[in-house]
């Protein structure tokens, strides 16, 4: 029995929940799955849900669709409830996320005035059929996208359908598309409206939106940047990476969505504040056995790597940022130091190899070596008892 309820367990990582059917009534339940929200936010203030706008809570619904809705019903409303809220047409169906003073703090970081705005308002605590409902006409979902996309291009127009969202009701669906210009969809929508029975709302997203309404995995291992939290992308240019002096190959700065990789501008601040600290050099520094050249820049050690042969890395000596300075000042003056080989010669600059990390036997743990002189003492031992 237990394993057939294990089996009837869906996860709905676009929503944040997990769809569970009763074995006995042939009900579906419908509970909040954190785990997997997109977008999903850390209560600081957990349990406290006194304070003041206690009535105002945030509801999420399909990807990163949220809302701020105020409670008009005379329920208690929770965290991980399913509720009717108020819509542009009808009603829709949402999970409560947050509640109590956190909800100011989200509205904050969104730009939303409390005082100024509107909000909308959860009618009530969803209903069984309300749940039917909903399941019922997101279970459309998919098979919508999939014939709006034939359509969009039968009619030749130059946009990509990247997500179809159903309203709680079924009444209405979101169309989310993608289009390098403006497109005339008047006579599209028609066509959706004839062919879909509902309501049509068309929504223009980026490439860096559709990524994150899909989701993924990136490059280090972790959940894209776009569908984990961020909410508003910045413009991302190349001036990103040559502050941070990575290497300029579109194939590892761009990300799944095709741009430059929204973690480019991460540390960019950081590299901004350090390369102020780094002098400019524009010509060799000249010694007394010859001139060197710069040849790399640690930019977070603060160190300059130079060498006598403008055109070879091969031997590079280090310095840190106030001796370039001082040796600088001194070459103003006419003053040459002596030479850059000095005892410390054997530092080289530390960079790192990876010769080796393609070997798969790196992860294992290295064998211990058994001490023959222990085994083979410990055998005579035993060969001189039974002896005696």
């Amino acid at each position: 029995m237990e394993e057939k309820n294990k089996e009837s367990v869906v996860f709905d990582c676009s929503r944040g929940c997990r769809v569970s059917e009763n074995q006995e009534t042939g009900a579906k339940m419908v509970t909040y799955h954190r785990g997997c929200c997109k977008l999903k936010d850390y209560n600081l203030r957990k349990g406290d849900v006194q304070g003041p706008m206690s009535n105002l809570y945030e509801v999420r619904f399909k990807n990163t669709r949220k809302g701020i809705y105020r409670n008009d019903s005379v329920q208690n409303v929770r965290v991980g409830d399913m509720v009717m809220v108020e819509a542009a047409n009808g009603q829709d169906l949402g999970i409560v996320t947050l509640e109590g003073p956190i909800v100011l703090r989200q509205m904050k970081s969104k730009g939303i005035d409390p005082e100024r705005t509107e909000f909308k308002r959860i009618y009530r605590k969803a209903r069984q059929i309300d749940v039917d409902k909903w399941l019922e006409a997101i279970s459309r979902e998919q098979d919508t996208m999939i014939k709006a996309r034939r359509i969009a291009t039968e009619m030749g127009l130059e946009m990509k359908i990247g997500d179809v969202e159903f309203q709680g009701d079924g009444s209405k669906a979101i169309f989310y598309y993608i289009a390098d210009g403006r497109v005339d969809f008047r006579q599209l929508i028609k066509v959706f409206a004839e062919e879909f029975r509902i309501r049509i709302e068309m929504k223009q997203i980026g490439a860096r939106q559709e990524a994150g309404l899909i989701g993924g995995l990136g490059v280090c291992g972790r959940e894209l940047c776009c569908a984990n939290y961020i909410t508003s992308f910045q413009s991302i240019s190349t001036a990103s990476a040559r502050c941070q002096d990575l290497s300029l190959n579109p194939q590892k700065l761009a990300g799944q969505c095709g741009k430059l990789k929204c973690c480019l501008n991460y540390e960019v601040a950081t590299y901004m504040d350090a390369q102020s600290h780094i002098p400019r050099v524009t010509e060799p520094l000249e010694f007394e056995d010859g001139l060197a050249y710069l040849r790399k820049t640690d930019i977070l050690a603060q160190t300059l790597y130079f060498s006598y042969d403008k055109t070879s890395d091969v031997d590079l000596y280090p310095l840190s940022v106030e001796d370039v300075r001082e040796i600088i000042k001194m070459n103003r003056n006419g003053v040459r130091p002596e030479s850059l080989k000095i005892e410390e010669e054997s530092a080289s600059p530390e960079f790192v190899s990876a010769v080796g990390d393609e070997s798969i036997s790196r992860f294992d743990a290295p064998k211990r070596k058994r001490s023959r002189g222990k085994s083979h003492s410990k055998s005579r031992g035993k060969g001189k008892k039974q002896e005696q």
